[in-house]
């Protein structure tokens, strides 16, 4: 893999990461407030797990491929 192809998904890596961490918190207080709209919970919620399935396939394309 190139150089800049690694450079390329490491840095989508981190936007991701940072993203996905951000939701958990915007999660953390909705969930916390009084008048949590629970759609809006849901919605954010698979938000985050396409991220997270995102971050685990760029993450698979970073371990180099053995032979058998």
């Amino acid at each position: 893999m190139a150089d800049e192809d690694l450079a390329r998904i490491t840095e989508q890596l981190i936007e991701l990461k940072v993203e996905h961490r951000d939701l958990d918190e915007v999660i953390g207080r909705l969930a916390a407030s009084i008048e949590a709209d629970e759609l809006a919970i849901k919605r954010l919620k698979k938000r985050k797990l396409r991220i997270k399935d995102m971050i685990t396939a760029l993450e698979s394309r970073l371990i180099p491929d053995l032979d058998a």
